[in-house]
C-alpha cells in the first residue's frame, strides 16, 4: 500500500473548516491541525485555516523545547489583517508563557514572553476593529499573571542586567 496524503476539494473546504473547528473544541488539536493542512495544500493563502492552523499548534504547547513555537509564530505572522497579525501573535507568546509557567520555567523569562505579547496586544488595540476589545482583554489577563503567578517584581530588563552583573568574571 501507498502512503500518499489525498486532495480534498475545494467545495469540501467550508466543511473542513467547520471540522477543524469541532476538533479544537473537542481539545483535539492535532486532528484541527491536520485538516487545516488538507485545506492548505488546496488554499495556501485561506486566512481562516491559517489561523486555526496557528491555534491548533498553540493548543499543544507543553512548556518544553519541543514547541513549536517558532511554526506558530510564523503563522500568525502571514495573516493578511494586520489586527489579526499582532493578535494572534499575542496570543501565542501569552499562551507559550502559560505553558512554561505550568512547566514550572525561570519566572523572569516567563514575564519577558508575556510583556512580549503585551506589547503585540498594545499595538492591536491602537488599530483594533470597533468594539473588539480582544486584545485588551487580554492584556488584563497578562498582567493578572504577572501579578498572581509571578508576582510584583522588576521589568525583565532589570533581572537580566542584575543576573548578567552577578555572573562570575571569564
Amino acid at each position: 500500500m501507498e502512503y500518499k496524503l489525498k486532495s480534498i476539494s475545494k467545495n469540501g473546504i467550508p466543511a473542513a473548516i467547520s471540522k477543524a473547528e469541532l476538533y479544537r473544541n473537542l481539545n483535539e488539536p492535532g486532528e484541527a491541525e491536520s485538516i487545516c493542512r488538507d485545506i492548505l495544500a488546496i488554499e495556501p493563502d485561506n486566512q481562516i485555516a491559517l489561523r486555526l492552523l496557528g491555534l491548533a499548534i498553540t493548543d499543544q504547547f507543553a512548556g518544553g523545547l519541543l514547541d513549536r513555537y517558532g511554526e506558530a509564530e510564523k503563522i500568525f505572522q502571514s495573516l493578511l489583517d494586520p489586527y489579526e497579525r499582532l493578535y494572534y501573535t499575542g496570543l501565542a507568546h501569552e499562551r507559550r508563557a502559560k505553558r512554561l509557567l505550568r512547566a514550572g520555567r525561570n519566572p523572569a523569562m516567563l514575564r519577558q514572553v508575556l510583556e512580549e505579547g503585551m506589547r503585540c496586544f498594545e499595538e492591536a488595540e491602537k488599530i483594533r476593529p470597533e468594539g473588539n476589545d480582544d486584545a485588551l482583554l487580554r492584556w488584563n489577563r497578562c498582567v493578572r499573571l504577572i501579578q498572581s503567578q509571578l508576582g510584583i517584581e522588576q521589568p525583565a530588563e532589570e533581572v537580566e542586567s542584575l543576573e548578567a552583573s552577578d555572573s562570575p568574571p571569564i
